[in-house]
């Protein structure tokens, strides 16, 4: 790449009221560099390409390792992680957007309430009562452990939600990373307890009902997690229940 400099061009907006607008930032290039490096040089000296001096722009970043998912944006049109992504990889001019499937705070940063809420609603922890020490918990088998693990890996970052059709303003879908959740959840020795609780909040509105089954969600996953493959099987669990519902039995198998 034989060029001294990078062109971003960001999609910003002041405040959650206002109307977005693009600025253009030209940026010294560095072998290796990702967006968070390129968005770092723009904060420390906030000039856009006009050689006007612009308020500096915000996004959110915390680990800089692919494991938090705060970064989470829209690079060249594509939801993912800004930290992984590599500038010399990329098309050029580069632009930058924020996920457009959550309310924006200001400029790259939004709101994922929307996400961590479902997550609540799914109830996608394992309640334990109190502090003391309860000695070791049920084993899992090696089998089911090994693809629990892989739906563990994800991070929250929306990039999932972003990429769904199904998630959007007109539509109250929770989207797939909670959905899985559910899955990984019910799967656990002890969060099986409140298995039939967690099929009941798919069961309603909002619920597993609302995909569409694009896959979209698969293909832009950052950490590979087979979300697909956890609601087909969450599809054939809430069937379960609901028979068990109609029949009145929680031993129906």
């Amino acid at each position: 790449m034989a060029q001294d400099t990078i062109t971003l061009i960001v999609t910003r907006q002041d405040s959650p009221d206002s109307s977005s607008y693009e600025e253009t930032f030209k940026v010294k290039y560095r072998k290796n560099m990702n967006i968070i490096s390129a968005l770092m040089e723009t904060q420390q000296n906030p000039v856009n390409a006009k050689g006007e001096k612009v308020a500096p722009i915000q996004w959110e970043s915390n680990c800089l390792e692919e494991v938090c998912g705060a970064c989470s944006m829209v690079i060249n049109d594509v939801p993912r992680q800004a930290c992984s992504t590599l500038v010399d990889k990329l098309e050029h001019p580069i632009r930058l957007q924020p996920m457009s499937t959550f309310p924006v705070v200001r400029d790259l940063v939004v709101d994922r309430s929307r996400m961590f809420d479902s997550l609540k609603k799914v109830k996608a922890w394992i309640p334990i009562d109190g502090t003391h020490d309860l000695g070791p918990g049920p084993r899992m088998a090696e089998k089911k452990r090994q693809w629990a693990y892989e739906l563990s890996k994800c991070m929250t970052c929306g990039v999932c939600l972003e990429a769904c059709p199904n998630v959007n303003s007109s539509s109250d879908f929770i989207g797939p990373a909670p959905l899985s959740q559910v899955r990984l959840f019910n799967a656990h020795p002890t969060g099986e307890m409140n298995k039939g609780e967690r099929l009941e909040a798919l069961m309603e509105d909002g619920g597993i009902s609302g995909c569409g089954n694009s896959q979209n969600c698969v293909q832009v996953c950052p950490k590979g997690i087979p979300l697909t493959t956890s609601i087909a099987a969450l599809n054939r669990d809430t069937n379960i229940q609901s028979f068990k519902n109609f029949f009145g039995s929680d031993h129906a198998h």
